[in-house]
């Protein structure tokens, strides 16, 4: 019988290397501890700050020892990724695991087929829910979806295809939208249209309001797709007899959906805990309410704030359980978008 040959893969991390990291990360570890122990300094960010620190010395020294000083470079770099990397990750986990563990307390099963209409912050955890904050908050974000997304996207359509003669001041416009704080959003619905037009509390408002503040993210991001997209691809449509607009439409925009969808999800992150223009103009009601015309209307990030105003433990533990929902329902929202995005078009 002849042998077979067992390819090999010299990038391949060998035995005896993952044994020489294993005991560079038990040094750190070790002298980390040691370290921490005989000055000053105490606490995580101490023990985190010279394990990095000393794991950074080892392997740079080790590797400029073995292989020479581009290779502790490299190490000395792959160190401060790693860095970044865990600097990274871990508030953000930490947000999540303190946002879990104080907002599970929090539900019940009537949480989400109840509202506050016969139930204050204050009464005890099994009384109320949120039935009337989720649906408003999902009112308020199809609303601003509607607005803002045809504007964002046509907006940074002309400034990528048209380049008419106000490209340039339409793109000062959307970066000068882009800083503006929501509550100055807010007041704005609240004295042009609110005071004068309306004069009532309703979805419509808060979610013209943060139609506002989600059009800059997404025609700024949107502009960014659109130039990504190969100029290659708008001359063959061009070329094939197609005009202008039926080359965006059939070819460029279908090329950039999966960033254009990427676009309107950064709208929606912007948009999804925004409080202050909501309680100027929703009224942030107690109970649902179908019509997003007339009323008010609650929504989480509302519910929320309320809440924590509120002060008791019952309070507070309805508050951190609004936030539990509100995070779920942005992540739901994360991913229809995404699937979406991935779904390839039928032939």
């Amino acid at each position: 019988m002849t042998a077979v040959a067992t390819p090999q893969k010299p990038w391949a991390k060998r035995p005896s290397d993952r044994l020489r990291e294993i005991a560079l990360l038990l040094g750190a570890i070790i002298f980390s501890f040691v370290f921490v122990g005989a000055t000053e300094m105490k606490g995580k960010l101490a023990y985190a700050f010279v394990f990095f620190a000393a794991y950074g010395v080892l392997t740079s020294t080790y590797a400029f020892i073995s292989r020479g000083a581009p290779a502790a470079k490299d190490a000395f770099v792959s160190t401060l990724v790693s860095l970044g990397a865990v600097l990274t990750v871990v508030p953000m986990a930490s947000i999540l695991i303190t946002v879990i563990q104080k907002g599970v307390p929090g539900l019940h099963l009537g949480l989400f087929t109840n509202d506050m209409s016969m139930a204050t912050s204050t009464d005890p955890i099994a009384t109320g829910g949120i039935l009337h904050a989720i649906t408003g908050t999902l009112t308020l974000v199809t609303l601003a979806l509607v607005m803002s997304i045809p504007l964002g996207i046509l907006t940074a359509l002309y400034l990528t295809e048209i380049k008419g003669r106000f490209a340039g001041p339409i793109r000062f416009l959307v970066q000068a939208m882009s800083g503006v704080p929501s509550i100055v959003a807010g007041l704005f619905i609240l004295s042009a249209v609110l005071y004068t037009i309306t004069k009532e509390y309703s979805a419509l408002m808060g979610s013209l309001a943060l139609t506002i503040l989600m059009i800059p993210t997404i025609a700024r991001t949107s502009e960014e797709v659109l130039l990504l997209i190969p100029n290659d691809l708008r001359e063959a449509g061009t070329a094939l007899g197609g005009t202008q607009w039926r080359t965006v439409a059939m070819i460029v925009v279908p090329a950039a959906r999966s960033g254009l969808m990427t676009a309107i999800i950064l709208g929606i992150a912007r948009i999804a805990g925004e409080t202050a223009p909501l309680v100027l103009l929703t009224g942030g009601g107690d109970k649902v309410n179908p019509n997003p015309f007339s009323g008010a209307v609650g929504s989480l990030p509302y519910y929320i704030w309320r809440s924590f105003n509120a002060g008791s433990p019952e309070a507070m533990t309805r508050a951190w359980a609004g936030l539990l929902v509100l995070m779920v329902v942005v992540f739901i929202l994360f991913i229809a978008a995404r699937s979406l995005s991935n779904r390839k078009i039928s032939k």
